[in-house]
């Protein structure tokens, strides 16, 4: 059964097409992802480029961040505009309601790949709260496409269902050291394709909501031109956050950032007590 969510149904019905909110959450629950066209206009997809743009200069050190892909990680503390995507309504909505309303916001960063990078390696976005699958989802993570995202340009992979597989079937699809493989690959030979796997292809301003469960790669960009997309990353609120998101933005911009954004940052409490600070509520800190 889902948590109950803060957010209203009427909120969420310029992008449910006359759905009931149960009944998306009920497709996602089933294949582990569903996807929305359309949720972002144009001017907000430049602003979110625009605001990335300048950060676009590091590449990814291994096989797994990609060896010629740009990562742009601490979005929160790149530009505020990013606070909208966090918050958004309709990501939030499937996250409260897998994880509950104390949920965190465990990641948030861009990934841009370029023309020639080849398959990322399958994992789970949850995959680091070691309690063995298949079990409920401690993680949702959300893909918002800036670029349209093809069958060519490198969208992201993923195989429906395989929330519901077993430790042992994950391990069998992946290599053995899914970050640093040695395993040789190009964007004409990959060792590891699944006959399940589709290319979840979305056209600029889509998104994509997956449980962190779901075994997904990033695709390999056979065209001459990047592909970007933006994916935070919420986990239920007694993990462990995988990017700690009170140290890496600055006081002088958390403080200017709404309130339901700092409570995902960790400025928040998980019942009865969790996440306190020299005994008190985290949000006073920033009085």
């Amino acid at each position: 059964m889902p948590h109950s969510t803060d957010i209203s149904e009427g909120s969420l019905s310029p992008w449910l097409n006359g759905r009931p909110f149960a009944e998306a959450f009920a497709e996602y629950d089933q294949q582990g992802y569903i996807i929305f066209e359309s949720v972002l206009s144009t001017e907000e997809i430049a602003g979110y480029q625009a605001a990335l743009e300048p950060h676009m200069v590091h590449r990814g050190r291994n096989d797994f961040e990609g060896l010629r892909t740009n990562r742009v990680y601490a979005l929160l503390a790149k530009s505020p505009l990013f606070a909208d995507m966090v918050q958004h309504p309709l990501a939030l909505a499937f996250a409260e309601a897998e994880l509950g309303r104390s949920c965190l916001l465990s990641a948030c960063l861009a990934i841009r790949l370029h023309s020639g990078e080849t398959v990322q390696p399958w994992h789970t976005d949850d995959g680091t709260i070691k309690i063995p699958m298949p079990r409920r989802a401690f993680g949702v993570s959300a893909f918002w496409a800036l670029d349209d995202t093809t069958e060519d340009n490198g969208a992201t992979e993923i195989v429906p269902g395989s929330h519901l597989w077993t430790g042992e079937d994950i391990r069998a699809l992946n290599e053995p050291d899914a970050y640093y493989s040695d395993v040789e690959k190009s964007i004409d030979h990959d060792p590891y394709a699944h006959p399940d796997a589709i290319k979840a292809t979305m056209p600029a301003g889509s998104l994509m909501i997956a449980k962190g469960t779901l075994l997904h790669r990033g695709g390999s960009n056979r065209t001459d031109r990047p592909r970007t997309i933006v994916t935070p990353q919420y986990c239920v609120g007694w993990a462990r956050q995988l990017e700690n998101m009170m140290a890496v933005t600055p006081k002088d911009i958390t403080t200017k950032l709404p309130k339901r954004v700092r409570e995902l940052m960790g400025y928040s409490i998980e019942a009865p007590f969790m996440g306190y600070v020299d005994g008190v509520h985290p949000e006073k800190l920033l009085a």
